[in-house]
């Protein structure tokens, strides 16, 4: 199998599934985990995380070191459905349903590769993502989450105004710099597009859903605790709009437990535009009226 990107004087390399396949190929990998047991994405020496068990079995498999770019690190205790990743390769098997199931031979089941594909040259898992989707889960069964999904939905037994929680959601929705909703990290911006906080119950699962351009450090977990607190009757919808005009962490704010939160799609626009998204969100982004830099 060759990539779209090759031409004719590159390099190729046999590889197990008897094809052909050019070095230097850049493969896209969807991957589903439960973050549980996991001490986030991120590798960490001597802690058990995503991408250390992924590079070691990839590794492994294809026999030379590789390493992973990531759509979006989750935190420890948070999931995924639909996370995207890439990596560099020499040589890949051309058959990637074979490669898919010795990997999942080979992983343990806590996480799984569930797609591999040739990516353009331009993919980057992080850079070229225009939109990222989380979903929040919680039960308000009086007997608690269903034991199957204990590892995902968080409880709560308390009545609440799910419409009041709306008014508050929608009304963060937009372009802000949301400082007072995310951890601060040295020169990272706070500045996002939150583009959709709707929630949704259905029976006894009331489920939050969150997108936006991209998420700053504990953004997602910040939102649905402040909102939560809403719903609750502690707090009103007013107070967490009007956290966004604060431009620093803020105490008030309880971060809501990891175990319910699961990234569930990222969103990647035409091949054709995977170079401009890429220039794009490299760029620092301005600081809004008002706004520190």
């Amino acid at each position: 199998m060759l990539s779209e990107d090759n031409t004719d004087d590159e390099p190729v390399t046999e590889n197990i599934g008897g094809g052909l396949v050019a070095a230097g190929t850049r493969l896209r990998l969807d991957i589903a985990y439960d973050g549980t047991d996991f001490s986030g994405w991120a590798r960490q020496p001597d802690l058990r995380t995503v991408c250390g068990v992924l590079e070691d079995a990839l590794s492994r498999v294809l026999r030379e070191p590789l390493l992973l770019t990531v759509a979006g690190r989750t935190d420890a205790g948070v999931h995924a459905q639909g996370q995207v990743a890439h990596v560099d390769v020499s040589s890949v098997p051309d058959d990637f349903d074979r490669l898919v199931h010795r990997l999942a031979r080979l992983l343990p089941p806590d996480v799984r590769i569930t797609r591999i594909s040739v990516a353009p040259t331009a993919f980057d898992a992080r850079f070229s993502a225009i939109r990222r989707h989380y979903e929040y889960r919680f039960s308000t069964a009086l007997s608690g989450a269903d034991p199957l999904e204990a590892r995902s939905v968080v409880s709560t037994r308390r009545p609440l105004n799910i419409d009041a929680m709306q008014t508050a959601s929608t009304g963060m929705l937009g372009l802000h710099d949301f400082a007072a909703y995310c951890r601060r990290k040295e020169n990272a911006t706070t500045i996002r597009e939150l583009q959709r906080f709707e929630w949704v119950q259905v029976g006894d699962r009331l489920t939050a859903h969150v997108s936006a351009d991209a998420f700053c450090w504990s953004m997602v977990r910040s939102l649905i605790g402040a909102v939560l607190a809403v719903g609750e009757g502690r707090r009103t919808p007013e107070w967490a709009i009007g956290l966004l005009d604060e431009r620093q962490r803020s105490s008030s704010v309880l971060v809501a437990p990891a175990l319910g939160l699961s990234l569930v799609r990222v969103d990647y626009p035409a091949d054709d535009d995977l170079a401009a998204r890429n220039a794009e969100t490299r760029d620092v982004r301005p600081a809004l009226p008002g706004c520190c830099g």
